[in-house]
């Protein structure tokens, strides 16, 4: 469970910076975080800036 909280503060300080609000469910040791953005009713630049940060973050993990 460490990880999990680990892995979710890191991503939400980088969230905040980027004035984003990921949609997060964790249970023990599994987080799923869905991004996307409501005005443009998709995906935006910011989306695709903070998967690219949670892809590393989670590699860094393993």
């Amino acid at each position: 469970m460490q990880l999990a909280f680990g892995f979710m503060t890191r991503v939400a300080l980088q969230a905040e910076k980027l004035d984003h609000h990921p949609e997060w469910f964790n249970v023990y040791n599994k987080v799923h975080i869905t991004l996307s953005t409501h005005e443009c009713a998709g995906l935006s630049e910011r989306d695709i800036n903070l998967a690219h940060f949670i892809e590393q973050v989670a590699a860094s993990m393993t």
